[in-house]
């Protein structure tokens, strides 16, 4: 019998000697290369990347443009913290961003490092602009791992675990979902319902709100519901924060999910695809809000290090000369269809749901109630891997299977994509 290891087998029994079991790792793979929407691991065994990073890849892995930005950044400057010294692609970034988001009207933009950072940040700028402390978020919400981000998150496990006390004045309103049958006036009663009995409207600092929960399932939030939203933040005085964090920067088919509702945020987190890979996030904002804090109030030593910016940089010119927003729409299409097609084949598909490229299948008992079948999905994501595809599962139960390929892969590579995961549910179910 060959006993010997492979790379792939050698690596991670040094992971599990030397990295806590804290940091998950989806798969048993060690990658050594990637490619657009392609991934090899130290074995030399190919896979399609649909998790690309989890939603950080839109442009795809390694893009030339990305890679060269980066290359001519570090020999110019790496990093000096834009707390000691201004650099002008960081404010070339802010300028962009603000044009993007807040169009002829006057946002400002700060650059940190995570997406968690962003988020935190957002939620010290509202308290500033109003001098209130509550906060509202929403159940299946996800917003970070730091203990104010798994406080807003609203979900119990794997985030929670022990490790509150948790900050105080945090309240969670339901999301819509039309699957398990809550409507758009469901949750808004409910919403009226919190601010009656939890707390009242004129001590709110700032709801909060993906326009598709990413973690919490691809749940799309309804237009009328977030334009909704946006009135009772108007009446109340309460700043609205879009997160979009994994579904901005073309995921859902415009350039940020709160476009599709023809709504205005008072301000929005970004991060994931901002960058092509390198760590570069933001809280972008109505000017006099993001004022509000005082000089020293905001900072971080890495937050918009002069590399991630010229990467930024480099993705944004990206959409604005290759249309990856119709591209990535295409592809959308393409992927939907396939999907709705497996479900037709395959009942445990309960759902087929996303918005633009950002796709998603729930997958279900057999049973009357269509109970989360979390067991199932892992069966699938596990024998997608097996098959040569990448792909990963979230949702408040661990049910769904979700799909985050770069923009960038091809109408053969999203085609190969689902006969991967045929065989995979074939297998599975």
């Amino acid at each position: 019998m060959n006993s010997a290891l492979t790379e792939n087998q050698r690596l991670l029994a040094l992971r599990e000697q030397h990295v806590p079991r804290g940091i998950a790792t989806a798969h048993p793979v060690v990658a050594a290369r990637a490619e657009g929407a392609e991934l090899w691991d130290v074995d030399g065994k190919r896979y399609l990347d649909f998790v690309g990073g989890i939603g950080v890849l839109n442009v795809g892995h390694n893009h030339p443009k990305v890679v060269e930005a980066v290359r001519r950044q570090v020999g110019e400057i790496s990093h000096a913290s834009f707390q000691v010294v201004a650099y002008e692609n960081y404010i070339q970034v802010a300028a962009r961003l603000n044009a993007m988001i807040g169009g002829d009207a006057h946002y400002k933009s700060v650059l940190f490092t995570s997406g968690a950072e962003a988020v935190e940040n957002a939620i010290k700028i509202a308290r500033g602009y109003t001098n209130r402390t509550a906060v509202i978020s929403f159940r299946g919400g996800f917003h970070g791992r730091t203990l104010l981000g798994v406080t807003l998150t609203g979900m119990s496990q794997p985030y929670k675990q022990n490790f509150g006390p948790f900050p105080a004045e945090v309240y969670h309103a339901v999301y819509p979902n039309a699957y398990r049958g809550i409507s758009s006036e469901d949750a808004l009663a409910e919403l009226d319902e919190l601010f009656a009995t939890d707390v009242a409207p004129d001590r709110v600092a700032a709801i909060i709100i993906e326009p598709v929960q990413g973690d919490g399932g691809f749940l799309a939030a309804p237009k009328e519901f977030l334009q909704a939203l946006r009135a009772r933040c108007t009446q109340h005085g309460i700043v609205l924060i879009l997160d979009e964090i994994q579904a901005g920067f073309g995921r859902t088919g415009k350039m940020f999910g709160f476009q599709h509702a023809d709504i205005q945020p008072d301000l929005i987190t970004v991060a994931k695809s901002l960058a092509g890979g390198m760590p570069l996030s933001g809280v972008v904002g109505r000017a006099e809000i993001m004022d509000a804090p005082t000089p020293g109030g905001l900072g971080g030593t890495y937050g918009g290090n002069a590399v991630a910016c010229a990467a930024a940089l480099a993705v944004l010119d990206l959409f604005e000369e290759q249309d990856l927003l119709s591209q990535g729409e295409t592809l959308a299409a393409q992927l939907n269809e396939g999907l709705l097609a497996l479900q037709k084949r395959y009942p445990r598909i309960g759902d087929v749901r996303g918005l633009g490229f950002m796709q998603a299948i729930e997958m279900v008992a057999d049973d009357a109630r269509q109970s989360p079948d979390a067991a199932l999905a892992q069966k699938v994501i596990d024998e997608a891997r097996n098959a040569g595809l990448l792909v990963i599962k979230c949702g408040v139960h661990r049910n769904v299977v979700r799909f985050l390929a770069p923009l960038v892969a091809t109408s053969e590579q999203v085609a190969e994509a689902l006969q991967m995961l045929d065989k995979a549910l074939a297998a599975a179910c």
